[in-house]
């Protein structure tokens, strides 16, 4: 009985054994998809998903790349070294707006469009102390729609982004994700600081330079300008120029090709100083002999007493509180106007009355 259990119990063994053997043949044989699958329905998509369809397929074919070569030179390692970035329609007349530090310098410039269609270009206005430059089109084309504009000054903080661009030379890449913060400031390579840059968490990478940041509505709100990365990969951290220091600076450049520097005629101590000495304003370092400063009676440190003079701490009554404050408040009254100073000096407060200059042309 026992030998019998044991042979039945071995008979059931090969037998399993011999199923997982074969069952890889018979799988092949019986439910191999050897004609295509049925494709199921898709659902509708969800609202978020439309918005972002949305917004490329209106926006993406105003979008282009901008690729610029430096000039030639024989001794250069790679003389075909070129960089690239991004630009968008701005009106019309075929003009392209992207980033300064994107064009600035180089000799050959082209654009290539959405379609494919490249198209030499020319820069005809540079502005880098907001790192924005604006390009002419060389020949005439089928243009595509000018991006709508929106506004910056209204933004909130963890409302929708939308960024187009080339990341890495990848044409018409998007990418989403939110205001993260608003009031950043940025230095540029014109040696000011841009103030009120918006910071977002849309992937912005090399390439992104110049690219529309938009809102949910696909209007823009900022340029593209900068990243904040160890490794020079995108971190969550991206930096957009808002709209409307654009909306300003981009007409200035297309009717005279430059934009103004305001300024009174100060020099500003660095701004460590100020932290260290607990001073909130702006330190007055010197005045410019002649300058709207000086003729407004403003004295800088007196390093002979080892005194500090003035502190600017207002300008038409808002609070400055660091360089950026000054400068945005000297940009917004522009060349030609009359700004008030609150200055302390001595503990004593006092409000002047200084004439803004274009330093440019001094």
């Amino acid at each position: 009985m026992r030998n019998r259990f044991v042979s039945i119990l071995l008979l059931v063994l090969v037998v399993l054994l011999g199923a997982q053997l074969v069952r890889p043949y018979l799988d092949r044989v019986f439910f191999a998809a050897t004609e295509p699958r049925v494709v199921t329905p898709s659902g509708a998509l969800a609202d978020y998903e439309q918005t972002a369809t949305k917004i490329f397929e209106t926006v993406a074919p105003s979008v282009v790349q901008v690729v610029a070569q430096p000039p030639h030179n024989p001794f250069d390692v790679d003389p075909n070294a070129t960089q690239s970035g991004t630009g968008f329609v701005w009106d019309a007349a075929g003009h392209i707006v992207t980033n300064d530090h994107v064009v600035s310098g180089e000799a050959t410039i082209a654009v290539r469009f959405a379609s494919g269609e490249i198209v030499p270009a020319q820069v005809v206005g540079e502005a880098p102390n907001y790192d924005l430059a604006v390009l002419r089109l060389n020949r005439s084309i089928s243009l595509p729609p000018p991006i709508t504009i929106g506004k910056s000054s209204d933004l909130k903080v963890g409302q929708a982004a939308f960024a187009i661009g080339n990341p890495f030379g990848l044409e018409q890449s998007l990418t989403t994700g939110v205001i993260s913060a608003l009031k950043r400031r940025l230095p540029t390579s014109g040696g000011r600081e841009i103030a009120d840059v918006i910071q977002t968490d849309a992937a912005i990478n090399p390439g992104n330079s110049g690219g529309p940041l938009l809102d949910s509505s696909g209007r823009l709100i900022g340029v593209n300008t900068a990243i904040y990365s160890p490794s020079g990969a995108n971190a969550g951290i991206g930096f957009a120029i808002p709209i409307d220091v654009v909306n300003r600076v981009v007409p200035e450049l297309i009717r005279t090709g430059r934009v103004p520097t305001p300024g009174i005629g100060i020099l500003a101590a660095d701004e460590t100083i100020a932290t260290r000495l607990g001073v909130t304003g702006v330190i007055v370092a010197g005045v410019v002999p002649g300058s709207p400063a000086a003729r407004a009676g403003l004295v800088g440190i007196d390093p002979a007493a080892d005194a500090i003079g003035d502190v600017i701490i207002e300008a038409n009554g808002e609070p400055v509180r660091r360089l950026s404050d000054l400068t945005d408040r000297l940009e917004r009254a522009g060349p030609g106007a009359t700004i008030d100073l609150t200055v302390m000096r001595d503990s004593n407060r006092r409000t002047v009355k200084v004439d803004v200059i274009d330093l440019a042309q001094r």
